[in-house]
């Protein structure tokens, strides 16, 4: 019997570089919908087709290390419509869910993600947990290798 697989063992590369994350969330495609109707057509609804993909923004989120700021500075390289110099800082993303083997069983593959949104932790004086942080990521492609 297979067991599916747990949630909790994952790897994500970042631009070539692991780093560790505590939540990646946002692995998201969707085929938009075209809908269309001729003025000539005896039925009175329209027609459903598939349109071009859509792809969700990635979330990832980690704990606070003092004097890292990979976040900061990679959406600091944003200036207007461009992303660094001649979109040198768009990164690919590889984010594979891992077997008890530490062996990549399903693989996403984000292409030319680049950051759209960075958020601090919410501080609370009685709080008892980790202070994360998050980046949200957008791109322009996402695949699926289960396998």
């Amino acid at each position: 019997m297979a067991y599916p697989l747990p949630v909790f063992h994952f790897r994500v590369e970042w631009g070539g570089t692991n780093l560790g994350f505590a939540e990646v969330s946002g692995l998201v495609i969707e085929n938009q919908l075209i809908e269309y109707r001729d003025g000539v057509s005896p039925e009175y609804s329209a027609i459903k087709m598939p349109g071009i993909p859509k792809y969700g923004n990635i979330t990832l989120k980690r704990g606070i290390v003092k004097e890292d700021n990979q976040f900061f500075d990679w959406l600091n390289t944003i200036k207007m419509n461009k992303v660094g110099d001649a979109n040198a800082d768009r990164r690919d993303l590889i984010i594979s869910l891992l077997n008890e083997n530490h062996e990549p069983v399903v693989v996403w593959k984000a292409t030319n993600a680049f950051p759209v949104k960075i958020e601090g932790p919410g501080l609370k004086a009685t709080g008892n947990e980790v202070a994360i942080e998050s980046i949200e990521v957008a791109h322009e492609g996402l695949t699926i290798e289960n396998g």
